[in-house]
């Protein structure tokens, strides 16, 4: 399978949720739920760590999967991504740039090999 990247240039295929999900592997659910709790400040429980990917519409996604504003208007708009979108880049990709630069660097070499 081939890298499956997020509308906001999260690479899913490279995300550890995604990873356990596949793996179906419980200690590493444990391992990233404490992981991501320490990273994020944010308390997340062994079962929040299920994730088929967020290009996906149906499936277990990572619990903020359904707040998420760039993932409501990508799928909105149908794009495969934020790089493929007409306004990229948004201000609603600007807080997970900050928090993942690797992100932005994603969509940008996608958006490159679009012109």
């Amino acid at each position: 399978m081939g890298k499956m990247i997020a509308y906001c240039g999260l690479v899913c295929t490279d995300c550890g949720a995604y990873i356990a999900t596949q793996k179906n592997d419980n200690k590493m659910r444990r391992e990233i739920a404490e992981e991501w709790t320490k990273k994020y400040n944010h308390p997340f429980k062994v079962e929040d760590i299920n994730c088929v990917g967020c290009t996906v519409a149906t499936g277990q996604h990572v619990g903020h999967w359904g707040m998420c504003e760039v993932h409501k208007c990508g799928a909105e708009k149908g794009v495969i991504n934020c790089a493929y979108c007409v306004d990229y880049s948004c201000d609603k990709l600007d807080k997970y740039f900050a928090m993942a630069p690797v992100m932005k660097a994603s969509l940008e070499e996608i958006k490159k090999g679009l012109k």
